[in-house]
C-alpha cells in the first residue's frame, strides 16, 4: 500500500493523519498527537516530528515508512509558500533558530523523502472543499472561513490552493469589511491586532469577542455575569457555551460574527463565484442545531444577490479538529500523483 502523510504542526502538539493513495482512504480517524516542542529549536521539533510520523504509520496503522511516498505539512504563519518561515518569528516559533528557516526544505533532507507546504489556514480550506468534492474538486471553486483565536481560511480554485506571490494568498482575515452596514455595531471601531480597523479577523474570532464585542455590547446588559469577571480573555471563551445555553448578550455577538461572514461571503461570491461557502473553526464546533443557526445569520447577513448567485450553498466544515492534517494529506496526494509517485 502507498500512503501520503499530513503532518499538522501546532504550539504544542503534531497532528498526524494517514491517507491510501489508491482509495483515498483515511488510515487514521480522529486525533493522532505527539508533542512539538516547537518552542525549543528547529532541530529538537523535526527529530519530534520524525519520531511521531513514525508511531502514526507503524503503530496505528501497521505499515512501514517505506510505504511514505510524500509527506504534507502545514504550520502556522507567517511564511513563504514554499515554507520558510518569517525572519520576524511568530507566536509558535519564538526561537531565534527558526527565524527564515525553511521547514518545508530541512524536514524532507531529515526525512529523505519529498513534502509539500501550506500554511494552517489553507491546508483547512484545501480539506473542507476535498470533504464536499472528493476527487471531483479539481473543477471547483470553493472559500472557507475558519473562526478560532484568529480567522483563517483559504481560497480553492480547480481544486488548487491559491497561494500568491508571497504565499500570502487567502488571508481571508485581513480583508476590510463595511461593517458600518450592520446596525447593531455602526458605531463600533473594530480593531485587529494587525492594526487594521474593520477586516473580518476584528469582527469574527475570539480575540474579536473580548477585544471588540464584549465592551460594546456589555454595557447593553447592565449585571450580566460576563461583566464580572476581570479577564476579558476568559470572558470571551465563555460566550459560545452561553449562547448555546440561549443567553441573549451571547447569542447577539454570534449574531454579529455570522452577519460579518455574511458580509465577507457576499464579497467573495461576486469575487470568485465559488461552488461552496464554508465555516469552520472551533467556533462552530458545536451543536447540529447551533450551527444551523448560525448558518441562518450568515445567510441573513449577505446584501441581496442577482437570482443565479443565491443559491450558493454554505457548509459547515467536518471533522474540524483533523482539519489541518487532513488538509496536508491532500495536497501530498496532488504531488504525489502530479510526479509520479502514486
Amino acid at each position: 500500500m502507498q500512503v501520503v502523510a499530513g503532518v499538522d504542526l501546532g504550539g504544542t502538539a503534531v497532528n498526524y493523519t494517514l491517507l491510501d493513495t489508491q482509495n483515498e482512504r483515511w488510515l487514521i480517524e480522529g486525533l493522532c498527537e505527539h508533542p512539538a516542542r516547537s518552542k525549543e529549536g528547529p532541530d529538537i521539533c523535526l527529530a519530534q516530528i520524525e519520531e511521531g510520523l513514525r508511531i502514526a504509520v507503524v503503530e496505528r496503522a501497521g505499515l512501514s515508512l517505506d510505504d511514505v511516498v510524500v509527506v504534507g505539512l502545514d504550520t502556522p504563519g507567517p511564511a513563504s509558500a514554499s515554507g520558510v518561515l518569517s525572519a520576524r518569528g511568530s507566536t509558535n516559533f519564538v526561537h531565534q533558530e527558526w527565524a527564515g528557516f525553511d521547514i518545508r526544505e530541512q524536514l524532507a533532507k531529515r526525512l529523505g523523502k519529498p513534502v509539500t507546504y501550506l500554511n494552517d489556514g489553507n491546508a483547512g480550506a484545501l480539506w473542507g472543499h476535498f470533504s464536499l468534492f472528493g476527487s471531483g474538486g479539481d473543477e471547483k471553486t470553493s472559500v472557507s472561513a475558519i473562526v478560532g483565536t484568529g480567522l483563517g481560511g483559504g481560497v480553492i480554485v480547480n481544486g488548487e490552493v491559491v497561494k500568491g506571490r508571497k504565499g500570502f494568498g487567502g488571508e481571508l482575515g485581513h480583508v476590510l469589511l463595511p461593517w458600518q452596514c450592520i446596525p447593531e455595531i455602526a458605531t463600533l471601531v473594530p480593531h485587529c491586532n494587525c492594526g487594521r480597523i474593520g477586516d473580518l479577523e476584528s469582527l469574527c474570532s475570539l480575540t474579536a469577542i473580548g477585544k471588540n464585542y464584549l465592551p460594546h455590547f456589555l454595557p447593553q446588559f447592565p449585571g450580566h455575569a460576563l461583566g464580572a469577571m476581570d479577564d476579558l480573555v476568559r470572558a470571551a471563551k465563555a460566550v459560545r457555551g452561553l449562547a448555546e445555553k440561549g443567553d441573549a448578550l451571547s447569542l447577539e455577538i454570534f449574531r454579529m460574527q455570522a452577519r460579518a461572514l455574511g458580509l465577507f461571503f457576499d464579497e467573495m461570491v461576486n469575487t470568485f463565484d465559488p461552488d461552496a461557502l464554508i465555516v469552520g473553526g472551533g467556533a462552530i464546533e458545536t451543536t447540529a442545531e447551533f450551527q444551523t443557526w448560525f448558518v441562518s445569520e450568515i445567510r441573513a447577513g449577505m446584501p441581496g444577490q442577482r437570482e443565479e448567485q443565491a443559491d450558493i450553498p454554505i457548509h459547515v466544515m467536518p471533522n474540524g479538529d483533523t482539519a489541518g492534517s487532513r488538509g496536508a494529506a491532500i495536497e501530498a496526494l496532488h504531488l504525489a500523483r502530479h510526479s509520479g509517485l502514486a
